[in-house]
């Protein structure tokens, strides 16, 4: 017997939501958005228009899955290599569309019991940036519900990197390296994401067949779902979509039978 269909869900959302199992939700899902450009382009009209279209596929994915019960949500906005890759008029725009962002949304994430994380290079960021991440960070501090995070200036391999210097700077003001065993309980534990663990589910929009330095380590052992939506036209239904598509699937990580209730 299925649960109760969640207020606030729209009518198509409820019809996706009535054929999951609600035990079964992933805990944590990650999103790579992409297609943004392309969106705009098969329209005539400017990048920066697909990235503000995006804004709104951004509100409905968050909004529905804190409204089911997933626990954090991992958006992927802006990669370290965003920088090299994009002209700067471009990159300046995403920037202040991020701080209208922030500022426009904090209400929508306290209504919903949001509570708002980062991870990436936050420090190589504009500082009138790294100041509206800290105040909506700030305002949102108390709720308990889902987390969203949103990697910003993030890479895995910038991240890999910041992990290994935090383990090696805390052996030497520990007594040095001698006795230093690296585990992957200990990379875990310097890595941007300790505060969310790994992902169950990780869905690319815009049909790409690639993770693009996002979350590498991770993702080791989550589903991966790609459709073919380009992200302006993702909506709350098309999450729910992708958690059915994944309830289909045998978890197996890497072994025959899933490890033990719990270990993920």
């Amino acid at each position: 017997m299925r649960a109760t269909i969640p207020e606030g869900l729209d009518r198509k959302e409820a019809e996706v939501y009535a054929r999951l199992d609600p035990k079964r939700l992933p805990k944590h899902i990650a999103i790579i958005m992409d297609g943004n450009g392309r969106w705009a382009k098969s329209r005539h009209m400017p990048r920066i228009t697909g990235h503000r279209a995006g804004v709104k596929a951004v509100r409905s994915t968050v909004e529905t899955a804190a409204r089911v019960g997933i626990e954090a949500l991992t958006l992927y906005a802006f990669s370290a290599e965003n920088w090299k890759r994009r002209p700067k008029g471009e990159v300046d725009f995403l920037m202040r569309l991020l701080r209208k962002y922030l500022k426009d949304e904090v209400p929508t994430l306290n209504r919903n019991n949001i509570r708002l994380k980062y991870i990436g290079r936050r420090h190589e960021l504009p500082l009138e940036v790294q100041e509206r991440m800290a105040w909506a960070a700030e305002e949102t501090s108390e709720n308990d519900g889902m987390v969203l995070t949103l990697a910003l200036n993030y890479g895995a391999r910038t991240e890999m990197v910041d992990a290994f210097k935090s383990i090696l700077e805390n052996a030497m003001s520990n007594g040095g390296v001698e006795h230093l065993e690296i585990t992957e309980e200990l990379i875990d534990k310097n890595l941007y994401t300790r505060h969310v663990g790994d992902p169950d589910l990780v869905i690319r929009t815009s049909g790409e067949m690639r993770l693009s330095n996002f979350l590498l380590w991770q993702s080791a052992y989550a589903e991966i779902y790609v459709t073919p939506t380009l992200w302006p036209d993702f909506r709350g239904r098309h999450l729910l979509e992708s958690v059915f598509e994944y309830q289909k699937r045998e978890r197996r990580y890497g072994g025959l039978i899933e490890p033990p209730s719990g270990l993920h």
